[in-house]
């Protein structure tokens, strides 16, 4: 086959993967919210002002580290299981959840880790789907790199709130049960 008809069912399986969903489709999202909070994170550290800058500047670039190892692992787990991954940024754009904009440059510290802890919580809603298609499609290495993701981003979440003097969930909309 060409390279176009390898493109071409390629993206024709993605379109059939999204709507059912599956596993891999779900995490290919989980990717891109990841490859796209990088950057919003890495735009506080150089952006932010205020003075919770410090924490968020150490917060954010440890964040930033961890998320780029999960990135890999996960992409890695997602190969393994023949699923094809997002690698560009058409496709990371079309497949996060989570909002950027270069006007966010001029948003405080405080408000960044506000923004934060929401991203945190909207990558959650992928993760706990993709643990869920994951379990149903009998692929446990995936189901259990996701789960350890999960932890880390409730993790994360309740520093976060911890430091701006709110309870875990405070503020955060509970999910449903879908």
């Amino acid at each position: 086959m060409s390279i176009d008809a390898l493109y071409e069912a390629e993206v024709s399986q993605s379109e059939k993967d999204h709507h059912i969903p599956t596993a891999g489709a779900m995490t290919g999202h989980i990717l891109a919210n990841l490859k796209i909070h990088q950057e919003k994170l890495a735009q506080a550290v150089f952006y932010a002002k205020g003075s919770e800058t410090p924490f968020l500047k150490e917060f954010f670039s440890q964040a930033i580290q961890t998320e780029i190892r999960l990135f890999d692992e996960l992409a890695q787990v997602l190969l393994d299981e023949s699923e094809v991954i997002p690698t560009t940024t058409e496709e990371f754009n079309r497949y996060s959840m989570l909002e950027e904009h270069g006007k966010f440059k001029y948003l405080s510290a405080k408000e960044w880790l506000v923004v934060a802890v929401k991203d945190f919580d909207t990558q959650n809603l992928f993760i706990t789907r993709a643990i869920k298609l994951a379990e149903k499609e009998d692929k446990p290495a995936l189901q259990a790199l996701l789960v350890q993701q999960l932890g880390w981003n409730n993790r994360k979440i309740r520093e976060l709130q911890a430091f701006l003097g709110h309870a875990p969930r405070e503020g955060l909309e509970e999910d449903d049960d879908d």
